[in-house]
C-alpha cells in the first residue's frame, strides 16, 4: 500500500499547499456563486501542480461531498433546493459516477511504471472531456445572454425554448416539483441524472451540466437549480468518494488543504447570489469556463507528448504547464474579486440602509420633522 500511495500522490511543500488552499477558497465562492462545485477550476489547477488527473478528480469529488453539504444547508435556509427533484435525478446519477470511475480507473492503470508518463492517458482523457462540456455549456449561456441584450430584454431570464418544447412533448410519467414550480418527464430526469453523475465521477464538474439542465431543459429558476445541484452533490460526492478510495485514489491531504479554503469561501459565493444580478451570474459564469477551457487545452500537448503521439521537445512540458496555470489562476482570482466586488458593494448598501432606517426612528428627529410640517 506504501508503494501505491508514493507512487501516486506529490510531495506536498509550503507553496504548493497553499496554492492548494487558494484554489479551495476561490473554488469555494464559485461553489456558492455558481452552484458547479466548483471544481471545473480546483481540478485542472491540482493537475497543474503535478497530481494526476485520476488523484485530483478523486481528492475534489472527496472534498466536494462536505462543501456541498455547507452550501446546500445555506440553499435549503434560503428556499432554494428542491429535494423531491434532487431525488429522482440520484437514481441514475449514481449510475453514472459508477461508469466514470470504472472508465479513468481504466486510463489510470494503462501503464505499471512509475514515471512521469504515468497517467498520462488519464489526464488527455479528463482534460478532453472537461474541454468539450465545458465549452459546449460556457458557448451557450453566452449566446443566450448576448441573444437576449440583442433583442433588448436587459432583465430577461435564461431561454425556456427548450423546457417549452419537451413540455409540449408531454412524455409521461410528468412530475411536479412544487419548490422549482416546474413539470418534467421522467425519462429526461433520468437522462439528465446519468449525465451529472457521469461528469461528476470524470471530471468533478457535474454541477455544469445539472445547473444549465435543470434551468434550460427543466425550465428551474437559477437560484433553485443552484441549491438543488448542491443538495445533489452531497450524495454523489460521497459515493464518489467511497467509490476512489476504495481504489487507492483519495489524496486526504489535498482534500483537507481544499477544506480550508473552501469552507470560508463559499459563504461568501451563497451571499453573492442573492444580492447579484441572475443575468451577470450567467455572464461570470460563462466567461470564467472558457479561461479553465483554455487553461486546460494549452496543457494537452503535453499528454500527448508523453504518449508519444507528438513529438516535441520535453523541455518544453515546464512552458506549457506554467502558461496553462497563468490561465486558469487568471480567471479564477478575476472571477472571485469580480464576485467579491458585488458582495461588497451590495452589503455596503444594505448598511447605508439599515443605518437610514436607524436615524428616521430617532424620536428627536422624528418630532423635529412632525413641527416643522406643523
Amino acid at each position: 500500500m506504501h508503494e501505491l500511495l508514493a507512487g501516486n500522490f506529490i510531495d506536498i511543500n509550503l507553496a504548493s499547499a497553499l496554492q492548494v488552499v487558494l484554489l479551495g477558497f476561490i473554488g469555494g465562492i464559485l461553489s456558492g456563486f455558481i452552484g458547479s462545485g466548483g471544481a471545473f477550476f480546483m481540478t485542472p489547477g491540482m493537475m497543474n501542480l503535478g497530481v494526476d488527473g485520476v488523484i485530483a478528480v478523486a481528492s475534489n469529488i472527496t472534498h466536494k461531498f462536505g462543501k456541498a453539504l455547507v452550501g446546500s444547508r445555506k440553499h435549503a435556509a434560503a428556499g432554494n433546493v428542491d429535494k423531491k427533484l434532487a431525488a429522482f435525478m440520484l437514481t441514475t446519477a449514481i449510475i453514472g459516477v459508477q461508469i466514470a470511475v470504472w472508465i479513468n480507473s481504466y486510463f489510470k492503470s494503462g501503464s505499471d511504471s512509475h514515471s512521469a508518463e504515468q497517467g498520462a492517458g488519464a489526464n488527455l482523457y479528463i482534460s478532453l472531456v472537461f474541454a468539450i462540456i465545458l465549452s459546449v455549456v460556457a458557448v451557450s449561456m453566452l449566446r443566450d445572454i448576448l441573444k437576449s441584450k440583442g433583442n433588448g430584454e436587459a432583465g430577461a431570464g435564461p431561454s425556456m425554448k427548450i423546457a417549452e418544447y419537451l413540455a409540449r412533448l408531454n412524455l409521461p410519467p410528468v412530475i411536479y416539483f412544487r419548490v422549482a414550480d416546474t413539470k418534467v418527464s421522467l425519462w429526461v430526469l433520468l437522462s439528465v441524472g446519468i449525465a451529472t453523475g457521469y461528469l461528476a465521477g470524470t471530471i468533478g464538474v457535474g454541477g455544469f451540466i445539472g445547473v444549465p439542465a435543470m434551468i434550460y431543459v427543466f425550465g428551474v429558476p437559477t437560484a433553485v437549480a443552484t441549491g438543488t445541484e448542491l443538495f445533489l452533490a452531497v450524495f454523489m460526492g460521497g459515493y464518489g468518494a467511497l467509490s476512489y478510495a476504495y481504489l487507492g485514489y483519495v489524496d486526504l491531504r489535498l482534500t483537507m488543504l481544499l477544506y480550508l479554503g473552501s469552507l470560508v469561501g463559499i459563504h461568501l459565493g451563497v451571499y453573492g447570489v442573492k444580492v447579484v444580478n441572475e443575468k451577470y451570474i450567467r455572464m461570470v459564469t460563462s466567461l470564467i469556463i472558457l479561461l479553465c477551457v483554455f487553461s486546460r487545452v494549452i496543457a494537452v500537448p503535453v499528454y500527448l507528448r508523453q504518449l508519444g503521439y507528438l513529438n516535441m521537445d520535453a523541455g518544453w512540458d515546464v512552458y506549457f504547464n506554467t502558461t496553462s496555470k497563468f490561465f486558469l489562476f487568471a480567471s479564477g482570482i478575476s472571477g472571485a474579486l469580480v464576485i467579491l466586488m458585488q458582495v461588497v458593494r451590495a452589503y455596503r448598501q444594505r448598511r447605508q440602509i439599515q443605518k437610514t432606517l436607524l436615524v428616521i426612528r430617532k424620536p428627536g428627529l422624528i418630532s423635529t420633522e412632525s413641527a416643522k410640517a406643523a
